[in-house]
């Protein structure tokens, strides 16, 4: 290797004298070079075994011997350090025309390049790195300025390499103990991106440069998943068309707006034959289903310089809690620790009865909201200074209007906001989620979003779902969210949809209704200041509501329940008190049937509950008595005015709602006298509607809207009853209270629900409508083509001859799910156990008796059997010969011993049908009936042993 080198000697030889003497020089080099070699081989070999780099040494081939092309010398001496080609660029030379914007991260930007610089002290120090959306696609959950993942992050160096690493502050323990060390290695941090570092130290601050592109330009929240849930088509996330909108620093924040490309080379075929499990169809608002592009905004802010003072939950009170595993105490029986979410609200003079505080909470209207719309949604907000006034903050909440020419945005975490967007959807949505200090529960930041239904309501067209209608499919209303549990489970696991909210959307199928009835009655025109009036009622509601839970507060879905609906008519009183204990319920509105004093119709203030969770979570307390002040707090919580519920009780997901005062949507101390008065608002718009007059030039699809209005609110009633068979009132009360949390519904309460049910639902003239007005129910012509619903042009496509059969059967279906239920038969077949007088529970028998002869009620008369009545039965037997060869796991012995003595028993009846006289297609409805029985009767049973 040294001869090598020493001997590049490229002079060309002219004459034989030179040669010679150019051989005895080149013997002389030769000599010395061995001697060099000799004496400095060892000490090399000595050196390289020291640091262990021999092997490496030993390893490496020579270079090759660097040969200029012009036949001349390198420019560099023989022997110079050549520089490292891999080695980071001078951060000068990074940086150079680069636009600078100093602040928490300094940021330079060239062209489509950023860099972010961090400084020494900023590696492995904890931050907030938060994700909003700031462009979606208008449906399917995928919308605009919707918060996304927070969570505390740090930088941290290996190598060359900068990891953004999510900190798991979940699991914790006393620092410097043997347990901290346990927690950590028991509890691993997530790597949520890698960049590398682009340039040498700084000379001076010796921070580094690093490179955003790679660190930010990515599929960071996760879009790719959703979409494919959503549409299942793999949609990818494509870096080279993706880029900054804009980057912005300030002392305590830097924020990046970048444009993400998701595409896919090509759609998914359809299916050759049709499949059990339909594919969602593409997304519908795209100019080319293969490519969208979509917005995020990344805050990385400062956490406060000291964590603010947490307040433990109580779950007799509804907050938003954050949870943390402490493991510092071994003799704890729970190492879990609930605390309550809430903003740091400090007075500034604490000793003053009444004070502003240090900090208000300020909430931004957006520039994008209708300016008509701005005094309402100011007003929703503004209301909850009430509850801080009642514990001496004046001003905590107020308003300030984004101007036109604002240069900051509301996606960043140091503005809280009221923000519109817009979808394809005759439906209605408002989300209000806030992001926390895990450490302590303090809400840094919140961004509510509404659609823009609000803005079409008075000029509304009822929700409703075409196809479903035609096709007999159970209609789109809800009582809870219309998203599966697994995709809200999915969504909450990443954190991606917390305090997941549809108040809107009942809102507005409320205020639709309210809106077609009163219409139809002629006491008003859609179009009218009065009607524009019920809308603003509601719409402040709904802000109060959204604001509410990003103060903090859980849905609370009992406190509908504390008010009779005779004082629900007297309208100064409902003016003072509300309709309800709670903003934070889904109320419904107050309409009165005909020959009842109409009262408000919204609830226009706070109610009593909303008082009581505001002072527990943020009146300033003694640090010394806290813990017994709050237990103080939420002992009221007996107290008739502060009843409380919460998702978990009415109903989410796979959990079923049990308890019959939980429910969406009622109103009234009575749920029950609620639900029957929906049902006979809902007959009255089905007998307005038959003999309606149109007006010359209305199209007929105005009919068919009202008519799955008055649908909807029956299937509202139905369920409201439904749960109290079988039900059980669940209260969350704590030992001293005097009151059992767990309390059967007594049976005379059960059956006046099942008499509602089956008179409604369930008995022969129960659905009766004129010929002549079901002629007249057809779809909008645009709507059956272009997809009424936003959906695509073909998935939107249905025949005009809707199924009135089908629609009006999925009222009954969905009761009939419930009521023969393996949990309801549990239940019943448990509430003995429960009460003092067990004479005066309902026998599970009486329930399967009277359902049985209500469907069935034919078999007795000897009338003939309509369609809509054969249909009936047809759920009715089709559960049973489910339950007779295939009972789920969990149904109770003496259910299926029950089912089976009234399949004998309706065995024998049809029998006896079969011998009188009937229609050929009564006839045959009945005999294929006593077949299916027969057979399920003989057939093995296929349950497990």
């Amino acid at each position: 290797m040294f001869a090598a080198c020493a001997g590049a000697i490229t002079t060309p030889i002219r004459n034989r004298t030179a040669h010679h003497s150019s051989q005895h020089l080149e013997r002389q080099l030769m000599r010395q070079s061995a001697m060099f070699t000799q004496r400095l081989i060892p000490r090399v070999i000595a050196t390289l075994l020291a640091t262990g780099a021999a092997a490496t040494w030993a390893q490496t081939p020579a270079p090759a011997p660097a040969i200029p092309a012009s036949g001349t010398a390198p420019a560099a001496a023989p022997g110079a350090p050549r520089p490292d080609a891999s080695a980071p660029k001078p951060f000068a030379e990074v940086i150079k025309d680069a636009k600078v914007t100093p602040g928490y991260f300094t940021l330079y930007q060239k062209d489509d390049k950023v860099w972010i610089e961090v400084k020494p002290e900023q590696f492995d120090c904890a931050f907030y790195f938060q994700t909003n959306t700031t462009r979606g696609i208008g449906q399917s959950g995928v919308y605009p300025n919707w918060m996304l993942r927070g969570q505390i992050v740090e930088f941290h160096k290996l190598g060359s390499n900068v990891q953004l690493i999510a900190k798991n502050d979940s699991f914790t323990a006393k620092p410097g103990t043997p347990i901290a060390t346990a927690v950590r290695e028991s509890f691993t941090d997530s790597i949520l991106a890698v960049t590398t570092a682009a340039s040498a130290p700084h000379p001076e601050r010796k921070s580094i440069l690093i490179d955003a592109n790679a660190l930010l330009l990515a599929d960071l929240p996760g879009m790719s998943t959703q979409l494919e849930t959503a549409f299942r088509i793999p949609y990818a996330y494509d870096a080279k068309n993706s880029g900054f909108v804009k980057v912005q620093s300030t002392e305590d924040m830097s924020t990046f707006n970048v444009t993400a490309h998701y595409s896919v080379p090509k759609l998914p075929a359809p299916p050759l034959m049709p499949s059990p499990t339909p594919t969602p169809p593409p997304p519908s608002t795209l100019p080319d289903n293969r490519s969208m592009l979509l917005g995020f905004y990344y805050s990385l802010s400062k956490l406060p310089d000291t964590p603010m003072a947490s307040r433990a939950a109580d779950s007799r009170v509804g907050h938003f809690v954050t949870r943390q595993w402490d493991f510092t105490d071994d003799m704890a029986a729970f190492p879990r620790k609930y605390l309550v979410n809430r903003w740091r609200l400090e007075k500034k003079d604490p000793a003053a009865a009444m004070s502003e505080p240090v900090k208000p909470i300020v909430y931004w209207l957006d520039k994008n909201i209708p300016v008509k719309y701005r005094a309402k949604v100011a007003e929703g907000v503004l209301e909850w200074n009430k509850a801080f006034e009642k514990i001496g903050f004046k001003n905590a909440v107020q308003v300030q209007q984004q101007t036109d020419d604002a240069t900051f945005d509301n996606n960043d975490t140091r503005h809280a906001s009221v923000r519109w967007y817009v979808d394809t959807s005759e439906g209605a949505l408002a989300i209000g989620p806030s992001r926390t200090d895990p450490r302590t529960g303090e809400i840094l930041d919140a961004d509510i979003s509404f659609s823009d239904g609000w803005t079409r309501l008075p000029r509304r067209r009822a929700v409703e779902q075409l196809v479903s209608v035609a096709q007999g499919n159970h209609h789109a209303h809800t009582h809870g969210t219309p998203r599966s549990a697994d995709e809200i489970l999915q969504g909450l696991s990443r954190g991606e949809m917390p305090q997941l909210c549809e108040f809107e959307h009942n809102a507005m199928q409320e205020a639709g209704f309210a809106l077609d009835l009163l219409a139809a009655r002629g006491d008003i025109d859609p179009d009218s200041p009065e009607a524009e009036a019920i809308v603003m009622e509601q719409l402040k509601d709904v802000v109060a509501h959204e604001v509410g839970h990003t103060l903090g507060l859980t849905h609370n879905f009992r406190a509908s329940t504390i008010y009779t609906l005779e004082q629900l008519e007297n309208k100064a009183f409902t003016e003072a008190n509300g309709l309800s204990g709670s903003v934070m319920e889904y109320n419904a509105l107050n309409i009165a049937p005909q020959g009842i004093k109409q009262g408000q119709y919204a609830q226009s203030t706070l109610g009593p509950y909303d008082y009581w969770a505001i002072e527990y979570a943020y009146k300033p307390l003694n640090a010394a008595t806290e813990s017994k002040d709050l237990l103080a707090i939420a002992a009221r919580s007996k107290e008739p005015l502060l009843a409380f519920a919460n998702d978990i009780d009415a109903g989410l997901g796979n959990v079923e709602g049990m308890d019959p005062e939980v429910t969406r949507r009622d109103l009234g101390a009575d749920p029950l006298a609620f639900a029957a008065r929906r049902v006979l608002l809902s007959q009255e718009l089905w007998a307005r509607l038959q003999t309606r007059k149109l007006k010359p030039g209305e199209q007929y699809d105005v009919l068919l809207r009202n008519f799955t209005s008055a649908n909807a609110q029956l299937d509202l009633a139905a369920t409201v009853a439904s749960k109290y068979v079988g039900g059980v009132v669940h209260l969350r009360d704590h030992a001293d209270s005097g009151r059992a949390p767990l309390n059967p519904v007594p049976a005379a309460t059960q059956r006046k629900a099942l008499k509602l049910i089956t008179d409604g639902l369930f008995r022969s003239n129960s659905f009766a409508f004129k010929p002549e007005f079901v002629a007249r129910l057809v779809p909008n012509q645009f709507d059956r083509w272009f997809g009424g619903l936003g959906g695509s042009s073909l998935a939107a496509t249905v025949n005009p001859d809707a199924s009135i059969s089908g629609a009006v059967l999925a009222l009954p279906r969905a009761s009939l799910d419930r009521l023969m239920a393996a949990s309801v038969a549990a239940r019943i077949l448990d509430a003995p156990s429960k009460m003092r007088q067990p004479q005066q529970a309902l026998p599970l028998a009486e329930l399967y008796d009277t359902l049985q002869n209500a469907i069935w009620s034919e078999l007795q008369s000897g009338s003939d059997i309509d369609p809509l009545r054969r249909n009936l039965q047809r759920e009715h037997l089709r559960r049973v010969v489910n339950a007779l060869i295939r009972p789920a796991a969990t149904t109770p012995a003496d259910a299926k011993s029950l089912l089976r003595a009234n399949a004998q028993q309706l065995q024998q009846q049809l029998r006896a049908a079969l011998a009188k006289p009937a229609t050929k297609v009564t006839r045959a409805h009945l005999s294929e009936s006593l077949d299916l029985l027969t057979e399920a009767l003989k057939a093995p049973l296929q349950r497990a042993v």
